[in-house]
């Protein structure tokens, strides 16, 4: 990881900040909102449904279990470190008097935009998580205006306004399709769920949200899950080795997205809206990884299986299971910071330190904020 590091130091030299004008971020919110998926789930699902993660996730980083699937930080840790503020805690964790004083993480692994069914992984759908936070507003208003003994643990009500709302949703909509549908169908029913997307950000607002910074969804076809199950036969391969269909769906979702963010900004003049393009950045990364430090692009480090894919859907990382007789467990590999990939589905956090250094160069946002400097980001890492 020597280049890695090597980049990250060079990013800290860098005072790369925002837009000192209209319709753009600052990143000096008094806090954040979040809505997602695993990408940026702090530990939501984990205790909704009380379920355990095991070691070796959360290893690197918190030496043990944190409620993230990986092995240390997510993106969002990283970026909440570069505000200078702490990490989210999750909504629905109430062990260990967490503070929502800096915001709150409605997050929840396995999260669909679109309605969740029966079979979803998670019940904490975008329209769910919309109605978690219009609850928490209303709680915490309605908490503080009986005294200020909670001010220290919930945000002011003027937060509600000035913070910054972030999405990181809509992995889960194109990449549960596609066990069900074809690509022509997958495509035909992205408008339908940006039209849910729409519909909980107009409610955030109608909430006094102004501040939105949405990321576009990463290349789904380079997950080893999706390799896995997809991608056996070689001609439905890229080059690089990621499955064409559910990439070109990714890339067929965000172009939609971005014409949505355009719209919402037209429509909602006094906001801001960034779209953040992590499908870009990821796939840099996948197809540079050798530059940049990485030994394995796409293999699960936290898997079962060995090479090429170190994937197996039956064992999940850390996890122990009976397979026609045998035990296997789906153990780590030996340093993490070689691989993009954790655990067949979720990035490793030197992944996504990598990630968060390309988002805060500013380049790969709409509006960009690259070269525009009226303070400094406190980079940590």
């Amino acid at each position: 990881m020597a280049n890695t590091n090597t980049f990250l130091l060079q990013i800290t030299t860098l005072f790369c900040l925002l837009f000192p004008v209209a319709n753009s971020v600052v990143f000096n919110y008094p806090a954040v909102f979040n809505f997602g998926d695993s990408n940026s789930d702090t530990g939501e699902l984990v205790a909704a449904l009380g379920d355990i993660l095991d070691l070796p996730n959360g290893q690197t980083y918190f030496k043990t279990p944190s409620g993230r699937f990986c092995d240390g930080r997510l993106t969002i840790d990283f970026l909440m470190d570069a505000m200078d503020l702490p990490f989210l805690n999750a909504y629905l964790d109430s062990i260990g008097l967490p503070s929502f004083h800096k915001g709150c993480n409605f997050a929840a692994a396995g999260s669909t935009i679109q309605p969740a069914t029966a079979q979803s992984v998670s019940p904490f759908s975008f329209g769910v998580q919309v109605a978690q936070f219009v609850r928490f507003k209303a709680r915490v208003l309605e908490l503080l205006a009986k005294g200020k003994r909670l001010d220290k643990y919930l945000p002011a009500q003027d937060y509600f306004q000035k913070a910054l709302y972030m999405f990181d949703i809509g992995q889960n909509d194109l990449a549960g399709a596609f066990y069900s549908k074809t690509l022509d169908q997958v495509l035909a029913s992205i408008p339908t769920i940006l039209i849910e997307f729409e519909t909980g950000i107009k409610a955030l607002y109608d909430q006094g949200a102004r501040n939105f910074w949405i990321h576009n969804t990463g290349p789904l076809g380079c997950l080893a899950q999706n390799v896995a199950k997809f991608g056996t036969d070689a001609s439905s391969l890229e080059e690089q080795g990621c499955v064409r269909k559910h990439n070109q769906a990714a890339k067929i979702f965000n172009l939609q997205l971005h014409a949505l963010t355009k719209k919402l900004q037209g429509l909602y003049t006094d906001s801001n809206f960034t779209y953040v393009d992590i499908y870009t950045i990821k796939s840099n990364l996948i197809a540079n990884y050798s530059k940049l430090g990485f030994e394995q692009p796409i293999m699960a480090c936290c898997g079962f299986g060995g090479p090429p894919l170190n994937y197996d859907s039956r064992i999940s990382c850390g996890k122990t299971k009976v397979i026609n007789g045998a035990t296997f467990t789906a153990k780590a590999c030996n340093d993490s910071s070689e691989y993009v990939n954790w655990d067949g589905i979720h990035y490793s956090e030197a992944a996504n330190q990598y990630v968060s250094s390309q988002i805060l160069t500013g380049k790969y946002s709409d509006p960009p904020f690259s070269d525009k400097m009226p303070f400094l980001l406190s980079l940590k890492f």
